[in-house]
């Protein structure tokens, strides 16, 4: 794909529906006996996805204009099923925890190269202590599950990721004994744990936990409660947009973003205001007005790890060095989101460091283009390369564009109805 640089970008958008909510929402209908209502969900790849996992184990998928209708299985999948979550590391990490009340079922991956080399260690120990029957080469896909497991106390280590922890979250109140999580180590990403425990409440599931999250308690013997849930905006795809807005001179306003949100990258708009954006809030729309000169900021990047490389873009084209910090589990996603975006940026002439868990970005008053960038297969780092495309001087080529629609399928043709403009490939077309 060619993303052309754009003069300005100006217009009104609605915010996609939530990817993390998107997938929580279906899998606790699926475990819902009867029949629940998800309103507005994601049409990412993820969201497509659990779906068809889902589909498989049981569950009747019904789409409604921009709804989903899920008739669940309860806690009662069907067995001996193998699931391909595809590239979505989520989906199969709480499908994962779920396996647990089945008997034989088997995960595969079509994307041996990513999802198949990311590391589900720490949740297979959590559930081979739990009793469940576990095999797996090296802890990766493919794999397979099988139940029983007891319930009571078990740990699991935070220290990668927070979705092993919400995995078991998902599988707790549906055993006789609930859990009684001790999550372990330095913990990642609190916001994606809060958001697990949204949804709980949301499906009448009770749970408790600790101010630091290091304890989480879920009584047994309880059911998830079926009826109709409304899927909040995407902050991490709307930072995107937002720091789109914040670079080129223009007005734009995104709605669908509530102010009482549990996503991390809500955060986002803390730092881009931080940077300098003229970024103001009425109810649940964000109106930017954009093209003020940007200055570059320090912050602890873990609350809002999936905006990261978004803001990657604002840094690029900031006054100063600005360093994300405490970002390391950036290092086990879709690419290595540290090393993989320090080498994008140094081909596009920039002056990037890193640590074992930071980023610094130095940046400069203009891009020249004129250069392919590499996407990785990562959709974040797609959107990063194309904001900065459109504030190149010349034209500025990414290879796997196709890889947005695993988060954000209207990335760029939400983007072209605010002037952006791209060349495609027949395989990029949204």
């Amino acid at each position: 794909m060619v993303v052309h640089p754009a003069r300005e970008l100006r217009g009104e958008l609605r915010a996609q529906p939530s990817k993390n909510y998107t997938t929580r929402y279906l899998l606790a209908a699926a475990l819902a006996p009867g029949e629940t209502r998800v309103v507005g969900v994601a049409t990412s790849e993820d969201a497509h996805a659990m779906l068809r996992c889902l589909a498989d184990w049981g569950a009747g998928i019904t789409h409604i204009g921009d709804d989903v209708v899920v008739r669940g299985f309860g806690a009662s999948p069907r067995p001996g099923v193998t699931l391909n979550p595809g590239n979505a590391g989520a989906v199969a990490r709480f499908l994962m925890g779920v396996a647990a009340l089945t008997t034989g079922t088997t995960f595969v991956t079509d994307y041996p190269d990513s999802l198949g080399r990311r590391p589900q260690g720490d949740l297979l120990e959590a559930l081979s202590r739990l009793g469940a029957r576990v095999e797996s080469e090296d802890g990766r896909l493919p794999l397979s599950i099988s139940g029983p497991v007891r319930g009571g106390a078990a740990q699991v280590s935070a220290e990668r990721s927070s979705q092993y922890a919400s995995a078991l979250m998902f599988l707790a109140p549906l055993l006789p004994g609930g859990l009684d999580l001790h999550l372990t180590g330095d913990i990642k990403s609190h916001a994606p744990l809060r958001q697990t425990l949204d949804t709980l409440e949301a499906f009448g599931v009770r749970a408790s936990a600790s101010d630091d999250l290091s304890r989480i308690s879920v009584p047994g013997g309880q059911r998830y409660r079926p009826g109709r849930v409304l899927v909040p905006g995407d902050y991490p795809g709307s930072a995107a947009i937002l720091a789109a807005a914040a670079l080129l001179p223009g007005e734009v306003r995104l709605s669908n973003l509530r102010e009482h949100d549990l996503q991390g990258e809500r955060e986002a708009l803390d730092v881009l205001r931080e940077m300098g954006a003229d970024l103001t809030r009425a109810g649940d729309a964000v109106t930017v007005r954009g093209g003020r000169p940007l200055r570059a900021v320090t912050r602890d990047g873990d609350g809002f790890t999936d905006a990261v490389q978004a803001l990657s873009a604002a840094a690029a084209l900031a006054g100063g060095t600005t360093t994300w910090e405490n970002v390391a589990t950036l290092r086990l996603k879709e690419c290595d989101r540290i090393s993989d975006t320090r080498r994008e940026l140094q081909r596009l002439g920039l002056e990037v460091s890193e640590t074992a868990d930071s980023l610094s970005i130095t940046g400069a008053p203009r891009l020249a283009g004129d250069v392919t960038a590499d996407g990785h297969g990562d959709h974040r780092m797609i959107m990063l390369l194309t904001l900065l495309g459109l504030k190149a001087d010349a034209p500025v080529r990414i290879t796997g564009a196709h890889h947005i629609r695993k988060s954000y399928p209207q990335f760029f043709g939400h983007l072209e109805a605010l002037g952006a403009r791209f060349d495609y490939l027949p395989t990029e077309r949204h």
